[in-house]
């Protein structure tokens, strides 16, 4: 590891760093922005709180489905690829089309349950 190679871990962590600064710095103009209007740090601090106890059911299942999607997908591969010897090349396609299927059904039932 003498040559070009050391400077990938390096540019990767450098790269972290300044995009956390960068962050950091960012979010502590805005808060000063806000105080240099009048807000008083209560006001400052509930704009910033997190919404606890608001757990929204629909993301959990989405993830399922999609995740149920992959599952089928990975199983319909290697039944193929055993049983009629399909390429492993099939395996990213049907991930896609079964994850994507999975987020259409997940569609159609999340519009439901919005419009009741």
């Amino acid at each position: 590891m003498n040559g070009p190679e050391v400077l990938v871990p390096i540019f990767f962590f450098v790269t972290i760093g300044v995009i956390w600064g960068a962050y950091l710095l960012t979010r502590h103009k805005e808060r000063m922005a806000m105080i240099e209007k009048g807000l008083k740090a209560e006001e400052v601090r509930s704009l910033y709180a997190r919404a606890t106890g608001r757990v929204n059911p629909l993301v959990s299942l989405k993830w399922g489905m999609i995740c149920v999607g992959v599952g089928l997908a990975v199983l319909l591969g290697v039944w193929l690829r055993e049983v009629y010897f399909v390429q492993e090349g099939i395996f990213p396609g049907l991930i896609a089309l079964f994850g994507g299927v999975g987020l259409i059904i997940f569609y159609m039932v999340a519009r439901k349950k919005v419009t009741e």
